[in-house]
């Protein structure tokens, strides 16, 4: 376990001076009255608030509703789930009898909300100053994937805004194949559009991306085709 401890810090790029505390992050509450949630509650403040920070930084041009939709495709439970597989948070998850039987290591809600409690624990045995160059270091290639001129609306936004201006019911996602072991899962989305019989795929590391893809190649293709209409 001890070891392990090592190797977590170092993916993590934090060093705890109390070790207690970043055991007591990795504790879920099915262990008991000792567990992560307060802690939870404190990095989920920490994590908006460097999110928010670095988006009104960097884009100075960037409405307050662009700057929200970036903010919440960033910090979302399915987000920070997939930022606890990629630092592989699950394998040092406490859990007690139950929840370890369910599959508790590979739930998206209990790797999110650890992975907010490993920031809450890193400003208590630190401060805001030392976790903001790690959590952006965290976030650097969804941050660097950002449009230079600016954010703004993703492509499932923006594929249900065409829609919605023209009449058109909503697009369906349906999830067609999930392949690959529980660190590195790839998700093959298809994202129908029945009204203009239309039916485009999107692949991804995960569901939340594909579904994006899917989204993007299907916009394309409807404005393709309005453009020729």
């Amino acid at each position: 376990m001890l070891a392990g401890m090592v190797e977590l810090q170092n993916r993590l790029g934090y060093q705890f001076g109390d070790q207690a505390l970043l055991e007591l992050a990795l504790t879920h509450r099915s262990c008991g009255a000792r567990n992560n949630e307060r802690l939870e509650f404190l990095g989920d403040s920490v994590i908006n608030y460097l999110i928010t920070e670095f988006l009104y930084l960097e884009f100075g041009s960037a409405s307050e509703g662009e700057m929200t939709r970036t903010r919440a495709a960033m910090v979302n439970g399915g987000a920070l789930a997939e930022l606890a597989r990629e630092l592989n948070l699950g394998d040092m998850i406490k859990l007690g009898p139950g929840a370890f039987k369910n599959g508790g290591r590979h739930q998206d809600s209990i790797l999110a909300d650890t992975l907010e409690a490993v920031v809450g624990a890193m400003l208590l045995d630190g401060d805001l100053k030392q976790c903001r160059p790690v959590l952006l270091e965290w976030f650097r290639p969804r941050l660097d994937a950002l449009p230079a001129h600016g954010v703004g609306k993703d492509s499932k936004t923006r594929l249900q805004e065409f829609l919605q201006g023209r009449g058109q019911p909503l697009p369906h996602y349906q999830l067609e194949q999930v392949t690959g072991g529980s660190h590195c899962q790839e998700f093959l989305v298809r994202c129908d559009l029945p009204e203009f019989k239309l039916s485009l795929t999107g692949k991804a590391f995960s569901r939340r991306k594909a579904e994006q893809e899917a989204a993007g190649r299907a916009l394309q293709a409807l404005q393709e085709g309005n453009e020729k209409g």
